[in-house]
């Protein structure tokens, strides 16, 4: 589906709208259903994205959208090189960035902030890694015991 110029009015969870080009709105499928739907005429309500998060997604799909789609291996490196310094951000706003592109099923920007969490944590104790993210440790020490009984492998 090519763009044809038309502008989507994306609403943010705290009543700030956006407009955007339909090619880009089109990189949530979420959004695309709605367009889809005939139903983005008066604008599209996101209820739970604030507008700081939005405008964070906006900026990553239209790189995306406006990024040369060849077999080019500088330009793609140029792109990857982006991704890395987007997603360097304070641990809340990855966390709400990683909520966004579920809810708006961005599958580029999904991956990417998970990846990003994954590569944090990796190489990190099961203690580290509650410290980290302020998790609490509900197992008891037996529970516990059973579990790393059962998935030894992980601990080794």
């Amino acid at each position: 589906m090519s763009s044809s110029g038309r502008k989507i009015i994306l609403k943010s969870s705290d009543r700030e709208s956006f407009e955007v080009d339909e090619a880009v709105a089109l990189e949530s499928q979420t959004i695309k259903h709605v367009i889809e739907d005939d139903c983005a005429d008066n604008g599209i309500p996101l209820p739970n994205v604030t507008s700081k998060i939005l405008a964070k997604v906006i900026e990553y799909c239209k790189k995306h959208v406006e990024a040369p789609k060849t077999d080019d291996r500088t330009a793609e490196d140029e792109l990857k090189s982006w991704d890395a310094d987007f997603v360097k951000v304070d641990r809340a706003t990855l966390f709400d960035l990683i909520l966004a592109a579920n809810y708006l099923h961005i599958k580029g920007l999904l991956d990417l902030t998970c990846q990003t969490v994954a590569d944090m944590i990796k190489g990190m104790t099961p203690e580290e890694i509650r410290r980290t993210f302020n998790m609490r440790d509900d197992f008891t020490p037996e529970e516990e015991e059973d579990v790393r009984r059962e998935n030894q492998w992980a601990f080794e």
